[in-house]
């Protein structure tokens, strides 16, 4: 995901699959992967990843419990704002990405619009 390395995004996958709040030694324990990662190092990634806004986190006696900021789809979404609003012409990227879509995301995207509320300005 734009915005993330490659750990930080492995533990936000790890926040968006948890059913609760988790502490970095929970994080650690459900991250994927051959070689053991140090505790400091989630610790730290975990730390990174609230100072950005991907992970709040609530203190628990010495600890804290961290919960992903918002949800992946949101995060998705967010992004895809992002890459328009800074692509210096959304308008091109759009219809770029509307001649590239398949048949079920045209669809969505269809149904999605469908649904809109219509602008109050009549624009």
């Amino acid at each position: 995901m734009l915005g993330l390395g490659e750990l930080e995004l492995k533990v936000m996958n790890v926040l968006w699959a948890a059913e609760k709040p988790l502490r970095v030694r929970d994080v650690l324990e459900r991250l994927p992967g051959e070689r053991k990662l140090a505790y400091t190092t989630v610790m730290t990634v975990l730390d990174h990843l609230h100072t950005k806004g991907w992970a709040n986190r609530a203190k628990d006696g010495r600890a804290y419990r961290y919960t992903p900021a918002r949800t992946r789809e949101e995060a998705g979404a967010g992004l895809i704002r992002e890459v328009l609003e800074s692509s210096g012409d959304a308008d091109s990227v759009l219809l770029h990405f509307a001649r590239s879509a398949s048949g079920h995301e045209s669809r969505l995207l269809r149904r999605a619009l469908d649904r809109r509320e219509p602008p109050e300005n009549g624009s």
